[in-house]
């Protein structure tokens, strides 16, 4: 399929799976506006790296997603949103007494409240160009629950719905909303904790993968940041046209136990 002419903003996009889905996006000839709050030099180069290898238009914006004005400007300073990724997102773990009320209140404004937000900014827009998608990065942690991370589990559970909401208020027209729940995604950040679990628990990297971090994902295998960025064309495509207001799990069997 091609997405040329297509205008898709990321937000969270400089690594992980935002970039992984940007990256796919842009193979397809998706013009992007990858997104984080840094503004470095190597932000602004990383647009340009991708416009060189795929031959499309890509630039950096920033936009702090805990702030409601900043997501609503990165997407009407986009010009378009055709495909809005909602992906930008932050974790904290501690228990209910113990969790900081201020990472609370991040972790809601990040993670749940900026999708509302540029969704809110995305919808006209794509209303007016006839066309759109918009794809929430959630978690399987938006379909079930863990200890120690009640702000992240609320609102991945409250992208979940909000997701259904949307979906069901464009059902009627050629828009879908829809949400990826990826299990554990072998990120740069999850990378770098294998050793580290391996030493804490006194076992091989191989066994920290398999006992600890995929404790839960019967697959015993890690989702690729590729995988998502696949998912995420294919949402995009006209097979995808009747898929709408859906949670897709994508975590090796996680979600059906």
């Amino acid at each position: 399929m091609s997405l040329k002419g297509k205008t898709a903003i990321v937000t969270g996009s400089t690594s992980g799976i935002g970039l992984g889905v940007a990256r796919a996006l842009a193979a397809e000839g998706a013009d992007v506006v990858l997104n984080s709050f840094t503004d470095s030099a190597e932000d602004h180069d990383l647009a340009a790296a991708l416009a060189d290898e795929f031959g499309v238009t890509a630039r950096y914006v920033r936009a702090d997603m805990s702030k409601p004005d900043d997501c609503r400007a990165l997407v009407a300073g986009a010009g378009a949103c055709d495909i809005l990724v909602n992906n930008a997102g932050i974790q904290h773990v501690a228990a209910i007494e113990d969790f900081p009320p201020e990472k609370w209140d991040a972790i809601i404004a990040i993670n749940l409240s900026s999708v509302f937000h540029c969704t809110a900014a995305a919808l006209p827009m794509m209303r007016k160009a006839g066309w759109g998608r918009v794809i929430n990065i959630a978690s399987a942690h938006g379909l079930r629950a863990s200890p120690y991370k009640v702000a992240y589990v609320a609102a991945k559970h409250g992208v979940v719905g909000m997701t259904k909401v949307a979906g069901l208020e464009t059902a009627k027209e050629p828009i879908t909303v829809n949400a990826i729940c990826p299990g554990y995604v072998l990120t740069p950040l999850v990378e770098a904790q294998i050793p580290d679990t391996a030493r804490e628990y006194g076992i091989s990297e191989d066994a920290a993968i398999e006992q600890v971090i995929l404790a839960k994902q019967p697959s015993k295998d890690f989702v690729r940041v590729e995988d998502l960025g696949a998912m995420a064309v294919f949402l995009c495509s006209d097979a995808a046209a009747q898929i709408t207001a859906a949670s897709l799990p994508a975590d090796g069997g996680w979600t059906a136990q």
